[in-house]
């Protein structure tokens, strides 16, 4: 992705306090990440965050809120899916720049401008579920109890495999006589 820099935070020039911004998600900034738009289509959020900036670490707050445009796993339609995400990023200083954790990031005390576009899109991404289904077919599942549509996961069909109460091999059978 190029460097936006309409998602700079100029931790340098901050003073020791708390900081509001507020950024606008919209096609423009999913197409840097993902131009063909195969992973999220399109969106329209708004992303408020709270920088609180001590000497010796920087808190930032992210609170997203709105819709992205997906497409259905099942029926390939696209719809809207809502989103509200909050997120917290730790910055501290440190001899040079690298990410310590997920959430925890280390800059030198010479860093001027933190981008956040990177670390917004994944909290967008990471709060996408793992099988997009279009609204109509989630309703579906979740009224009808029998549903076809539910997925139960077993390693055998039932009544093809072993009893619970025989145990598999016959050489136990003696050390369960022991109790």
């Amino acid at each position: 992705m190029k460097k936006d820099p309409q998602f700079d935070l100029p931790i340098a020039r901050l003073s020791l306090k708390t900081h509001q911004f507020a950024f606008e998600l919209g096609r423009a900034f999913f197409e840097e990440f993902d131009p063909q738009g195969e992973f999220i289509a399109d969106g329209d959020l708004h992303a408020d965050v709270t920088l609180i900036k001590t000497e010796r670490v920087i808190t930032i707050n992210s609170h997203i809120v709105g819709t992205v445009r997906l497409t259905c796993d099942r029926s390939l339609d696209e719809f809207d899916h809502p989103l509200d995400i909050e997120n917290r990023l730790l910055v501290r200083y440190g001899d040079e720049p690298k990410e310590l954790d997920d959430d925890v990031l280390q800059v030198t005390p010479e860093t001027l401008e933190l981008n956040l576009a990177q670390h917004l899109y994944d909290y967008i991404g990471l709060a996408l579920p793992m099988k997009k289904l279009h609204p109509r077919f989630q309703n579906e599942a979740d009224d009808d109890p029998d549903a076809t549509t539910k997925l139960i996961f077993s390693t055998r069909p039932p009544g093809e495999g072993p009893d619970d109460d025989e145990p598999a091999d016959p050489r136990w059978a003696a050390l369960k006589n022991l109790n």
